[in-house]
């Protein structure tokens, strides 16, 4: 044991001295990375925003949605597969230039119906520029990158945006029948914030989504401007669009362990590392003193229910809704290509037809499964909705 001594001395001291050098050397620089996620506490994430929402719009709902407005609107609409009924006002902040063409339809159509879109971003997609009829230019920053946010309406705070090299502006619109509602100044003043009416809501468009980051809500007075820039939205419930946050490293979701803050901390992490080294020494040294206990066999019951318990519960407890629900359809399809004799690799209306006539269903729910197991196929992401609704579906089927 004497001479474990020395060694262990010797590991301490290289422990400490790599420890202090580290702390020297490190250095932590600034990711500044417009990534507009609502997850993310850098500083051009939009965390301190979307934390504010629900005090914005007290006794709405706000929704997070992770999926294309096409996809999202459609499901629940009246005739969709979704819990609700979408109502209310749609939220995008920067990276919008994912929508595609039918997304860009939809979010009209949910404005047509009497309900609110705002974006806030340096450009749009085409689709939108053509149907509105607007242009967007550019402008540089005269000196120090700093650009003036104001109002039409004097009575709500301005602000002054930092590490601006330029500024997006509305360099053509129908100025008849759109509302100014804000503008930015460089060394000229151009309009940045305008209303358009569409249908039965309104659309608003806002050219600096810097105003809603972590670093500028938290500089100054700033947030004034964005409290201001949302006051213009009806009190109703609020679906925030995060779709492209998710699809890609870009946006940084930044998903961290309960250690992630303490790992941060050079003092921590260092102690944190040193126990552990030290757990694995005592653990290595004290085996070899020690015998292993000697595990009493017992004859295997039969857990044929506690095992399926088992396993429902594992794959609930990893959120695998994705797996569930590709099982889920191919364990209905197998049972119905077994009870039926029916070809399942085409679902269409004329297999619909066919399940209707075969099981006596009526055809209009055989129709409703279908068509959403034909959905739920054409879907790369899944949530515990999803899961549920199918399994609704499936047990409707086999009860009436």
């Amino acid at each position: 044991m004497r001479k474990i001594w020395p060694i262990l001395l010797v590991i301490i001291a290289l422990v400490i001295t790599a420890a202090i050098a580290l702390g020297i050397k490190k250095t932590k620089t600034v990711d500044w990375e417009e990534s507009f996620n609502e997850k993310s506490s850098k500083p051009y994430g939009v965390s301190v925003f979307y934390s504010e929402l629900p005090k914005l719009f007290k006794n709405h709902k706000i929704r997070t949605v992770y999926h294309t407005p096409e996809s999202y609107l459609r499901a629940n609409s009246e005739d969709g597969y979704g819990d609700h009924v979408a109502k209310g006002s749609f939220i995008i902040i920067g990276n919008s230039d994912y929508l595609g063409d039918e997304s860009v339809d939809e979010l009209l159509y949910f404005v047509g119906k009497g309900n609110t879109l705002f974006i806030s971003d340096y450009y749009f997609v085409q689709k939108i520029h053509d149907t509105l009829q607007i242009s967007v230019d550019y402008a540089s920053t005269s000196k120090d990158s700093m650009s003036y946010m104001a109002f039409e309406n004097k009575t709500l705070a301005n602000a002054h945006i930092d590490k601006n090299a330029g500024v997006n502006y509305f360099s053509s619109f129908d100025s008849i029948n759109y509302r100014i509602l804000g503008y930015t100044k460089t060394d000229e003043e151009h309009v940045n914030f305008i209303q358009i009416p569409f249908g039965k809501g309104h659309i608003y468009l806002h050219l600096e989504p810097k105003a809603f980051t972590n670093y500028n809500m938290l500089k100054d007075d700033r947030y004034r401007y964005a409290e201001g820039v949302i006051s213009y939205l009806p009190n109703a419930d609020i679906y925030f669009d995060s779709y492209t946050k998710i699809q890609s490293s870009y946006g940084d979701v930044e998903k961290k362990s309960n250690l992630s803050w303490f790992l941060e901390q050079l003092s921590f992490r260092w102690a944190w590392y040193t126990a552990l080294v030290f757990t694995v020494l005592f653990m290595v040294f004290n085996a070899k003193r020690r015998q292993r206990i000697i595990k009493i066999i017992k004859p295997l019951p039969n857990t044929t229910v506690a095992f399926v318990k088992t396993i429902s519960h594992l794959y609930f407890d990893i959120q695998d809704h994705k797996n569930l629900i590709h099982k889920k359809i191919t364990y209905f399809l197998e049972k119905i290509r077994t009870d039926y004799n029916l070809d399942t690799s085409v679902l269409n209306d004329e297999f619909i037809a066919k399940l209707a006539s075969k099981t006596g269903k009526k055809k209009e729910d055989v129709k409703q499964l279908i068509d959403y197991i034909n959905w739920l196929k054409s879907r790369n992401e899944y949530f515990e909705g999803n899961l549920l609704t199918l399994n609704k579906h499936i047990e409707t089927f086999y009860s009436n």
